[in-house]
């Protein structure tokens, strides 16, 4: 495999991305998932390679909620896996809430169907969290919170180098104009981050795939998806409201939503306000 990370020179990512767009034909995928499954490995595979994701000895620590888009990340990962120029192991882990009606018995079901290591953490944070947060507010803060801290004591554990997240492209810019108009900050998702302490690296490879590419793709693939509502109704939630005005501004303008993706990736610090991030204070006349 060599010593050369996933996304090194342009030669190696442009190999990668070949390599992995043909991957459909060893699971014997036909027709439209086929072609689906075609276009959703060559953008995993450009968003790893942008953003060096995964590299030669990387073991990737998919987390897995029983939704659409984890399902998708873990399908498209273990593709990956036997084509890339690079050897990386993958590990699933799901974590229980002890949300009630949780259906605890599905994901390992599946997962051992497939025949992917993995590891079941069992955690009572709905109890932590209905205690904490008053009947009527919305929980998903705290919640994530309380998630992510278990979930790097568990890459720790595993001995996880990376932890891959489900989060896709629509989360990303629905958490951008969410900053934008609810905490004034020009941010969004990262693809890659690494956490305050510096002992581990989150990536996210749908950065590049639509959500709607991921909702066709689970139904296509028939993967087992646990419903997540099982916290109750959080109809007040703000990121609702903005999917929904996304939604309506996609309708109205076509292709607004390709406008503000490409945005993220096309910042110009000379004309914003931020004056840590341009030397506003050194801008003279030029001599003549």
């Amino acid at each position: 495999m060599g010593d050369d990370p996933i996304m090194g020179a342009a030669c190696t990512s442009q190999f990668m991305i070949h390599q992995i767009a043909s991957v459909s034909q060893k699971i014997n995928l036909t027709g439209s998932v086929q072609k689906l499954h075609h276009r959703l490995c060559r953008s995993v595979g450009q968003a790893v390679a942008d953003f060096t994701m995964i590299e030669d000895g990387d073991t990737v620590m998919v987390c897995l909620s029983g939704g659409k888009d984890s399902y998708g990340l873990l399908d498209i990962l273990l593709s990956m896996q036997s084509r890339a120029p690079v050897s990386y192991r993958v590990i699933a882990v799901n974590l229980d809430q002890k949300q009630p009606g949780f259906p605890a018995e599905v994901l390992p079901a599946y997962l051992t169907k497939i025949g992917v290591p993995f590891h079941i953490e069992e955690r009572d944070t709905y109890s932590v969290v209905k205690r904490v947060i008053p009947e009527g507010d919305t929980t998903c803060s705290l919640c994530s919170r309380l998630r992510r801290g278990i979930l790097y004591g568990l890459a720790d554990k595993l001995g996880a180098t990376k932890i891959a997240l489900g989060h896709h492209r629509d989360d990303m810019i629905e958490t951008f104009v969410m900053n934008v108009f609810f905490s004034g900050t020009l941010k969004s998702m990262p693809p890659k981050l690494r956490s305050d302490d510096g002992r581990h690296v989150v990536i996210r490879p749908l950065a590049y795939v639509r959500e709607s590419e991921l909702a066709r793709y689970a139904e296509l693939r028939q993967f087992p998806i646990i419903p997540c509502d099982l916290c109750g109704s959080q109809e007040n939630l703000k990121r609702k409201e903005v999917k929904q005005l996304l939604r309506q501004w996609e309708e109205q303008y076509p292709g607004s939503g390709d406008s503000l993706f490409g945005a993220l990736s096309n910042v110009v610090p000379s004309h914003l306000l931020d004056h840590r991030l341009f030397a506003f204070q050194d801008l003279r006349p030029t001599d003549i």
